[in-house]
């Protein structure tokens, strides 16, 4: 039996779990910056780094406690060493580190984007190597094809926002508070979808790219145009959300055709979009999983669960306090 405490703080949410090899996930918690950063209409990185420095150590101490598990029994310290902000990474990163220190395990410093790819695997049906898998989230957009723990293919990306991105500044377009995600999501179930029509980008270009940025400024022309009523405002936020949904649903189905696969994992913010959801079910030519909706945003029990897996199979960090906030995926090794 073997207990891993997983650290994430890539960004604002400070999150920690404890993973067991025999029993599972034992305690998990997260603690949402959303409260100090919506005043901003966005993530402020110095404020979002302090709050980790005090949130981080309570919460520790809360899922060892709700665990029922000492300092003792914990096998391995998991942190989030990159992508993300790099203040932010650092208060994980010295945390987890000093406490591997102090307990005599070893730390092991997880790639944000495989700890969401391995979100799935704490779903009691599970997605066997190879698949493909869409990231998608704020500050990602990737298509990789996935063929085995540290064994990642890229097979296209975003060349300017990433989709998560899109919606946010979209929603804010619209006047929608932060996190604009859920809320322009929640507004275009209003919506009229014969109303607009937005374009697909990149959809008649063979590679598996994304760019958001045009469909964005598209969004801004036509509420320039329309005016700002309320019905507008639902019109445009479903157009908008009908056209990232297929440009993501066809460039996934080529992917697949590409790869020869018929299995997708979909995970990251986006991911726990209803629509999104339901067109990957039932037009995709594929067999679709995705994580529960509390595991698709950032979250410690994905840490927690990658860091043992990584342990289980030998890898471990050095002493070195290192992060990575840009950190392709490519370079891991497994």
């Amino acid at each position: 039996m073997m207990r891993v405490l997983g650290i994430e703080t890539s960004c604002d949410e400070t999150a920690v779990a404890i993973y067991d090899g025999q029993h599972g996930l034992l305690a998990h918690h997260v603690y949402s910056q959303i409260p100090i950063h919506q005043e901003w209409g966005g993530v402020v990185p110095e404020l979002a780094s302090r709050d980790h420095i005090r949130k981080t150590l309570p919460l520790i101490q809360q899922v060892l406690q709700e665990a029922r598990c000492t300092p003792q029994e914990i096998h391995g310290v998991a942190y989030t060493r990159g992508p993300g902000l790099i203040g932010a990474l650092m208060v994980g990163a010295s945390i987890g580190r000093s406490l591997s220190y102090a307990w005599s395990v070893p730390a092991i410093g997880v790639h944000h984007l495989e700890a969401h790819l391995m979100a799935v695997m704490l779903e009691a049906h599970q997605p066997a190597f190879p698949f493909v898998a869409l990231l998608v989230s704020g500050g990602h957009t990737l298509l990789v094809e996935a063929q085995g723990l540290g064994k990642y293919v890229l097979l296209g990306e975003s060349v300017d926002d990433a989709v998560g991105e899109a919606f946010d500044k979209t929603a804010k377009l619209l006047g929608l508070p932060y996190p604009g995600g859920p809320a322009l999501a929640a507004l275009a179930t209003r919506g009229d979808p014969n109303r607009f029509h937005f374009p697909r980008p990149m959809l008649s270009t063979p590679h598996l790219n994304f760019s958001f940025s045009g469909l964005k400024t598209y969004a801004v022309n036509v509420f320039q145009q329309q005016g700002d009523d309320p019905q507008t405002k639902a019109d445009i936020a479903r157009a908008f959300e009908d056209a990232v949904v297929e440009t993501l649903l066809v460039k996934c189905q080529r992917a697949l055709e590409h790869t020869g696969l018929q299995r997708l994992v979909m995970v990251g913010g986006v991911s726990a979009n209803q629509r999104l959801r339901a067109a990957m079910r039932q037009r995709l030519q594929a067999e679709v999983f995705y994580p529960r909706r509390e595991f698709c945003t950032d979250n410690g029990a994905m840490v927690a669960y990658t860091g043992w897996l990584r342990l289980s199979h030998g890898f471990y960090d050095d002493l070195t306090i290192e992060v990575r906030p840009r950190w392709p995926m490519m370079e891991l090794l497994n």
